[in-house]
């Protein structure tokens, strides 16, 4: 087995908790493009969102309202929505999250933490939980040629960035979606590890190709060192 040299970490459900509010912001989002809250078309996008937890939003919005000027006052709407979600005191780390990146750094490895948020929120939750220097690297869609998950391309962006590894197997992923594990076994990482604190449980992360199932990002360094790795 290769040596974890990277490791790539899920935001919000995996190091961070929102507590639900990418509902509540797509809630607010939906209403502004005229979506009846209690409406049979509401519940419809509410469970294609829950279904897509862990892709890029506008990616989520186009398929949702069709044309990219929906598409794109809808994602407007939810980021606006959320920031101020987050700049009201409603997200916090994962109880020992933080313990968990420095301990993966302790042990030599480098910790990317990456987001299907924009960059504007992606820095708007860093700086609610105070963890703008905690990693080296944040990345967001954007970042990574405009695709989210599922696609491996904020995994290869951070391989590529930091060249931490020598090849794609030295790499881990972490998360809570069933993107985040689909993200992860594309992208050739040989642990791709779901945790049960955000929007999936242990059957949709290990249809999706979770190597291993977690209670929380708290565990990832031990089992990572119990395994040699």
């Amino acid at each position: 087995m290769s040596r974890i040299k990277l490791v790539v970490l899920d935001m919000a459900g995996t190091t961070v908790a929102d507590d639900g509010l990418v509902e509540q912001a797509f809630g607010a989002a939906a209403e502004r493009l005229g979506v009846e809250p209690g409406s049979a078309d509401h519940a419809e996008k509410l469970d294609y969102v829950r279904a897509t937890m862990g892709e890029s939003k506008i990616s989520v919005f186009r398929h949702l309202f069709g044309d990219e000027t929906r598409a794109q006052q809808a994602n407007t709407a939810f980021e606006e929505a959320y920031g101020s979600l987050v700049d009201a005191g409603h997200i916090a780390p994962v109880p020992g999250a933080r313990e968990a990146v420095e301990r993966l750094r302790g042990d030599g490895r480098r910790v990317v933490l990456t987001t299907g948020f924009a960059r504007v929120t992606q820095d708007a939750i860093l700086a609610a939980v105070g963890w703008q220097d905690l990693v080296e690297l944040t990345l967001c869609p954007a970042d990574a040629g405009g695709r989210g998950r599922p696609y491996p391309d904020m995994v290869l962006a951070a391989l590529l960035r930091t060249g931490a590894a020598d090849a794609v197997q030295e790499i881990a992923v972490a998360g809570d979606t069933s993107y985040d594990m689909l993200s992860g076994v594309r992208s050739g990482a040989s642990v791709v590890a779901g945790v049960l604190t955000g929007a999936h449980g242990a059957d949709q992360l290990t249809s999706h190709g979770a190597t291993h199932i977690l209670r929380s990002v708290e565990e990832l360094p031990g089992l990572l060192a119990r395994e040699g790795r």
